[in-house]
């Protein structure tokens, strides 16, 4: 189930987290997986990947650079001249409550999360087009439907990626392209390891099913909407938060 054989897959912010586990799961389904990452970061994810039987292949890109992004696109069309499946994960976050916050700090995180990911979404998709299909998965977060103080940035962001992705869905539906979005809630990286007992506890006591989610649990629903299976889903937002936001 959820088969990705012989699929290209480009995944950005792939070196760590959540961009690790989506890569190492698309790998796992027979995907070949470009990992995006600054400098030589997603070497450690294709080495993990190759060392499951698996094909990867690492890239160093900036997606704030749109001759990074270009190169980073060449170097998955050179797999097998397509590319099948995006998955829009590198994000920044600089938490600070309104009054206090920079214009730079809001500045670089809508820059990252949500100029980005026009850049490399426009770019994608003259291959997909010319290809009559693909996939295209950003991640967004639960703070972007719910909001959280100190998160402004970082909240219009992540629901400035929900309208982008359903008016992209709209564009290129009829070319056999889906464009959906997964919010994933509280999820163990390393931004919540950080957190101290009381305050996991305290985000834990809010989330019905009783835990923080893990990077797996993310990468699951990615693997899915990039499957054959999700065909007929397009300009969603898949919810992966325990059911703390309903």
């Amino acid at each position: 189930m959820f088969e990705l054989t012989g699929k290209v897959a480009l995944v950005t912010g792939g070196s760590r987290g959540i961009g690790r586990a989506i890569a190492l799961a698309m790998a796992e389904r027979g995907a070949h997986v470009v990992a995006a990452a600054r400098g030589n970061n997603a070497d450690g994810t294709v080495e993990a990947i190759r060392a499951a039987g698996g094909s990867a292949t690492a890239v160093t890109a900036d997606v704030n650079d749109a001759a990074s992004v270009e190169a980073m696109l060449a170097t998955a069309l050179a797999v097998n001249g397509r590319l099948d499946i995006l998955v829009n994960n590198a994000g920044v976050a600089r938490d600070q409550l309104m009054l206090r916050m920079k214009r730079a700090d809001w500045d670089d995180v809508l820059a990252t999360n949500l100029t980005a990911a026009f850049t490399i979404v426009q770019a994608v998709l003259k291959p997909m087009i010319r290809q009559r299909g693909g996939r295209i998965i950003s991640i967004g977060s639960v703070v972007g439907q719910m909001g959280n103080a100190g998160q402004a940035n970082y909240a219009a962001s992540k629901a400035g990626l929900v309208g982008f992705s359903k008016a992209i869905a709209r564009e290129v539906a009829s070319r056999q392209i889906t464009v959906n979005v997964v919010a994933p809630g509280l999820i163990a990286t390393d931004m919540t390891q950080a957190l101290t007992d009381k305050a996991q506890g305290d985000w834990s006591a809010q989330i019905p099913l009783g835990r923080i989610g893990t990077p797996e649990d993310v990468a699951a629903a990615v693997c899915f909407l990039a499957s054959d299976e999700a065909s007929y889903i397009t300009g969603q937002v898949l919810a992966v938060n325990g059911g703390m936001y309903t």
